[in-house]
């Protein structure tokens, strides 16, 4: 067999669980392959373009279990499309008239790696997918192995991506905090942001994790500190449809009684409607290189905040966002074994020439395999029918519509 040389590289938004699946890598590697070289390219699909690259030391090897421990990305994230060569020009990743996709492919074959590891989300893997069809057609003998990583659990055909579940339980735990703030003072509405672009996964799971981690509360009776200020009074996903005078009222009941309203907002509820009225009012919307909209100018959030503390006569409300708390965790005990799972499979792959992304397919039974890069796409929504969902509505008593 040829002489193998592995590179990774992690990419997009952070989370929990891309130190661990360095880590893993490193490990497994150094179990089955010790031979094998291995490079990471620092900050993702840019230090691939600017030859920014870490070489995995002995040292580093015996080390790689301490990873584990750790959030955020111990490589480097950047958002780079490498089809967007406009973008790829304009930050000084590639020069005039030069294709990205053909830079990566040479410094790739310049570095001798045969194997590529990406780990990102669905933007990360279409682009590997895309340097994978560049490869393929001009001659470059490389396998490119993807494993998924989201917190909004929103690519096709995957069950579920790494760091979501660690991302709901640590957005609960956050709120948990948070929720404490009802009495601070009197008619209080908290509006809790979630991540989220398309898909209300992570915030109906959020929820979930918050409820029954407060459900067993022991609480004093005659004091404030009850299961009414623990509670969540409203759950909106892009996925959902509600009445806006309907909810108010609904809302304004349970204000009126208790002196607080707590919901739960995806940062991508009711968006089309708020980019429809600011660029209806002549604005300009951002968008990153990839196309979407930057969340972070729309503040979907503050628009709960503005209809709705007016609509409860609000006395005092606020926004709270759990999401880069939320992404930059470690991996929890549920991620770190899916995590193994897949970065077993992702090494094998490579090592077996298979090119993909790692992931329980949906459309095979739940089947965990590497799956053909075509098939991988994002923007997957919630599906509103799934059990636990039902039952977390129900204990809201909240009237919902699915958006068709």
């Amino acid at each position: 067999m040829a002489k193998q040389k592995v590179a990774m590289l992690t990419a997009g938004g952070l989370a929990p669980c891309l130190s661990s699946a360095v880590g893993g890598l490193i490990e497994r590697y150094t179990d089955i392959a010790p031979e094998v070289e291995i490079v990471a390219y620092k900050s993702g699909f840019r230090g691939l373009l600017m030859d920014y690259k870490i070489e995995i030391t002995t040292e580093m090897r015996e080390k790689a279990h301490v990873l584990h421990r750790y959030g955020g990305s111990p490589i480097g994230n950047s958002r780079v499309k490498l089809t967007n060569v406009a973008d790829c020009v304009k930050r000084g990743l590639v020069k005039e008239n030069e294709n990205p996709l053909r830079v990566a492919a040479e410094r790739l074959a310049a570095d001798g790696i045969t194997i590529l590891h990406t780990i990102g989300g669905d933007d990360t893997n279409t682009t590997a997918a895309d340097l994978a069809a560049y490869l393929g057609a001009n001659g470059y003998d490389l396998t490119v192995v993807g494993m998924p990583k989201t917190v909004d659990n929103d690519v096709y055909p995957i069950k579920q991506t790494l760091g979501a579940w660690t991302a709901a339980e640590v957005g609960a735990r956050f709120f948990d905090h948070v929720s404490n703030e009802q009495s601070a003072s009197p008619r209080t509405l908290v509006i809790h942001e979630v991540m989220g672009r398309h898909c209300g996964w992570l915030t109906a799971a959020t929820a979930r994790a918050y409820m029954q981690r407060t459900q067993h509360n022991e609480y004093i009776e005659g004091f404030m500190m009850n299961q009414e200020l623990k509670n969540i009074d409203g759950l909106y996903l892009p996925e959902t449809h509600f009445d806006m005078e309907g909810e108010a009222a609904r809302l304004k009941d349970i204000m009126d009684r208790t002196g607080f309203v707590t919901l739960f907002v995806s940062e991508g509820a009711c968006m089309d409607e708020i980019v429809a009225d600011r660029e209806a009012a002549g604005e300009e919307i951002k968008r990153d290189a990839f196309g979407h909209v930057k969340l972070d100018t729309i503040n979907v959030g503050n628009w709960f905040q503005k209809h709705f503390a007016k609509l409860l006569d609000a006395d005092r409300s606020m926004v709270q966002k759990s999401g880069y708390y939320a992404r930059s965790a470690p991996a929890n005990y549920e991620d770190l074994r899916l995590i193994q799972s897949m970065v077993d499979l992702a090494v094998e792959s490579g090592l077996n020439k298979v090119s993909g992304v790692t992931g329980h397919d949906e459309d095979q039974g739940g089947r965990l395999r590497t799956i053909e890069f075509p098939r991988i796409k994002g923007g997957k929504p919630f599906d509103l029918g799934t059990p636990w969902f039902k039952e977390v509505m129900d204990y809201l008593g909240q009237k919902y519509r699915p958006i068709h």
